[in-house]
């Protein structure tokens, strides 16, 4: 899933402490694979999660805490977002400390 959005102020209140409280329950999910996030200083930001079904992907989004999480971004902390759900089909990477030759 790809979240991007541009958040409301520079801190607002409680989405630091809430960002990090969402991803260590995503992290005990059945299914979850890991996360990246990014945000510039401007408050715009893109989170990835990686889920292994579409199935535990959807079950995230219906977790309790979850969808308080989504009620106070909406009601809070984002002036707008969208959500995307995109398949991995494959993937590169390369690390210089582990691929130099």
């Amino acid at each position: 899933m790809i979240f991007t959005a541009q958040r409301t102020g520079a801190d607002p209140e409680g989405y630091d402490a809430t960002a990090v409280e969402m991803e260590r329950l995503a992290g005990e999910q059945p299914g979850f694979l890991g996360i990246d996030t990014a945000r510039n200083r401007d408050g715009f930001g893109i989170t990835v999660s990686y889920w292994r079904t579409d199935d535990d992907a959807r079950a995230w989004k219906a977790v309790a805490e979850h969808v308080d999480a989504q009620r106070n971004g909406r009601a809070n902390w984002y002036s707008s977002y969208e959500l995307r759900v995109a398949t991995v089909t494959r993937s590169y990477s390369f690390d210089r400390e582990h691929d130099a030759p």
